[in-house]
């Protein structure tokens, strides 16, 4: 910390990562020598602290969170960084509310937490309490000479403030304008700005244009929490396009929401939801590029698979890379070895759970083993003789066709929409069948690889990162839609609901790769797939069931927009392989800590960046950080967010980084 004797941090954003700048600021100072110092803190943000906009407390307890109650925490457990001054896992308080009074809890939030369960999906609300909770504890015990402030209001603008010290030695800092007309003057300035509205893309601002133009219902990408659901007409035809998670939250709100109920028919697996409408339903026509939703998370006690343990994409294999100097690439280094881990899930989980399918299986399982070696991995030689052993070995219905499993509609036609329905409430029943199944399913299993080996993708990313080309032409060209599509599904139950909605005619379908556009003679938005050999969907009300894209140079922030105007930070550029420069969605950044590279490339000082805008430099941003398992494996790449806070902590206090 040098020389100063009170240190100024301003933290624009109060969500859960700007909480955890805050959390590491107070866990550090509280285990280092203060004596004469002070520490003051401002946090900006319109929402509340904690929660900020995305878990706030208030919203629909429809909306479930995508990980279960043993996941997500603010709190680090790492031994090596400085021991936390209150709070604890998610998990961890869930189960110290329900063993206390229950005093500070509403009785929406007593009612959740009684039938919550360590590997249930708690709702985004209640998490949001969570934090909340959290950062009073942590304020109950600040330090000696440490004060915080909040501010309700949201930052404009952040200029450096060239100054000279009583001394004479240089200054410096930022003074920050908020929308309020309130000004601060700080050190030190994080940004941990979350999910920033975006400009709609040029197909979206046609639409919202002609909506507009012609009299029709258009509902842009938002987060489900600020949309006006009642504005939704009752019974009639309404596009939803995009059936990833926020589908599910729209689903929700248009059937749950309204007064209707799902009940359990029949026992056990063979069990299915039957939906009771209330009547003021719309009729949801759902369009997605695969015609399917993601398929549902697997039924685990953890958040990876017990049996599941990599063999081949693995740390050790990332060091290796990084010990012959190969900064490696997707498609050629990395990816034959996750492929491999997800053969071998697939076939070691199908001998036990279906001996019938596979013959001498002793014999099936020492080949493959021997075979998926990565003497070349470059090659995909070993590919055609694993398909060879596989051929001779496994029954031809039991094979695995892992590409095949994101595109369950691929190669195939419908000669309706009626037709397509009921392969698409079939594909759900056998998803639910297999989430029900867990670790005993091999399909799972084999998703579960490839779930467990994005943990270890993502520390690949951050310290040694991979080649321009294998990020925007690979990772992020096919892989991060196919392995989100696996491995990024809802809770099993929203299949199993979706199903229902499908069987009493409330849902029905388009078809993949789903083109739509707007009739202005008519006044209607039309939806066709090529696939479908029927009359276009129609509706006048389109719903965009997706997040604003998170993309810093299709920003509306005020702020970010100063922040790239005056050249303070700027968007990353990569090149293809082709040599063609692309605008990535992150702030270029230079670690460790992250801090923003100007326009003239050079680094702004004083400034962090932590989150979402990282989304250039990390893969997974939106991740929650993962609570340290009871057993099994502990990925770096679990609480990444959170040293990542404690680095920048300990970089504005003056502290050397932890290795």
């Amino acid at each position: 910390m040098g020389k100063l004797r009170k240190l100024r941090v301003g933290l624009i954003g109060a969500g859960p990562r700007g909480t955890s700048v805050l959390e590491r600021l107070l866990a550090n100072w509280a285990a280092m020598e203060t004596e004469g110092r002070s520490l003051h803190i401002d946090l900006v943000d319109p929402f509340p602290a904690g929660p900020g906009h995305v878990w706030q407390p208030g919203q629909s307890r429809l909306y479930l969170m995508n990980t279960q109650s043993f996941y997500p925490t603010l709190i680090p457990e790492d031994p090596q960084l400085a021991p936390p001054l209150a709070g604890g896992s998610f998990d961890q308080w869930r189960v110290e509310q329900c063993a206390g009074d229950g005093a500070d809890l509403s009785a929406e939030e007593l009612k959740e937490l009684s039938a919550l369960a360590s590997n249930d999906f708690p709702s985004r609300a209640l998490y949001g309490r969570y934090l909340g909770s959290t950062l009073d504890a942590l304020l109950e015990r600040l330090p000696a000479s440490v004060d915080v402030e909040f501010h309700r209001s949201s930052a404009v603008a952040a200029r450096p403030v060239q100054e000279r010290t009583a001394d004479g030695r240089a200054g410096g800092g930022f003074d920050v304008e908020l929308d309020d007309g309130g000004r601060l003057a700080v050190d030190f300035l994080v940004l941990a700005l979350g999910h920033l509205e975006s400009r709609l893309n040029p197909e979206q601002r046609s639409f919202s244009e002609a909506a507009s133009e012609v009299g029709l219902g258009y509902f842009p990408p938002a987060a489900p929490a600020d949309v006006d659901w009642d504005l939704v007409p009752e019974a009639e035809p309404v596009l939803v396009r995009g059936m990833g998670l926020n589908f599910f939250d729209v689903m929700g709100q248009l059937t749950e929401g309204r007064g209707g109920r799902f009940v359990r028919v029949g026992d056990g697996i063979a069990g299915k939801l039957k939906y009771v409408p209330s009547g003021r339903e719309p009729k949801i026509i759902a369009a997605s590029r695969r015609g399917t939703p993601y398929r549902a998370k697997a039924g685990l006690d953890g958040y990876y698979p017990k049996s599941v343990r990599l063999r081949y994409l693995t740390e050790g294999a990332l060091k290796r890379f990084a010990t012959a100097g190969i900064q490696p690439g997707f498609d050629h280094d990395l990816w034959p070895l996750l492929h491999r881990d997800a053969v071998w899930a697939y076939y070691s989980t199908l001998v036990v759970a279906e001996p019938v399918a596979v013959s001498d299986a002793p014999e099936f399982l020492a080949a493959l083993k021997d075979l998926l070696k990565p003497h070349a991995h470059a090659t995909a030689r070993w590919e055609h003789q694993v398909a060879e052993l596989v051929a001779a070995h496994v029954a031809t219905s039991r094979r695995l066709d892992l590409l095949g499993l994101a595109a369950p509609l691929a190669g195939r036609s419908f000669a309706s929409r009626k037709e397509l329905d009921t392969a698409v409430v079939d594909y759900l029943d056998d998803d639910a069948r297999r989430s029900a199944l867990g670790e005993a399913d091999p399909v799972k299993m084999a998703i579960g690889a490839l779930h467990a080996g994005r943990a270890i993708l993502k520390t690949a990313v951050a310290d040694g990162g991979i080649t321009d080309e294998t990020w925007v032409g690979e990772l992020r060209g096919w892989f991060e839609s196919f392995v989100e599509g696996l491995a990024s599904g809802p809770p099993a139950l929203r299949s199993e609901q979706l199903a229902a909605l499908a069987r009493a005619g409330v849902v029905s379908f388009v078809g993949p790769d789903p083109r739509f556009s707007v009739d202005h003679t008519q006044g209607v938005f039309r939806a066709v797939s090529a696939w479908v050999h029927d009359d276009a969907a129609e509706a006048k009300t389109l719903i965009e069931a997706m997040s604003p894209a998170n993309r810093v140079g299709a920003s509306v922030s005020a702020f970010m927009g100063q922040l790239l105007a005056d050249g303070l930070v700027r968007p990353k550029m990569m090149m293809t392989v082709e040599g063609v420069p692309v605008q990535t969605s992150g702030l270029d950044v230079q670690a460790h800590p992250y801090r923003p590279v100007g326009a003239n490339g050079s680094v702004t000082r004083g400034m962090y960046v932590l989150g979402l805008q990282l989304s250039s430099a990390q893969w997974g941003t939106a991740i929650a950080a993962e609570a340290r398992p009871s057993d099994g494996p502990v990925y770096r790449s679990g609480q990444r967010t959170l040293r990542d806070a404690d680095e920048i902590a300990r970089d504005m206090l003056g502290l050397p980084l932890q290795e």
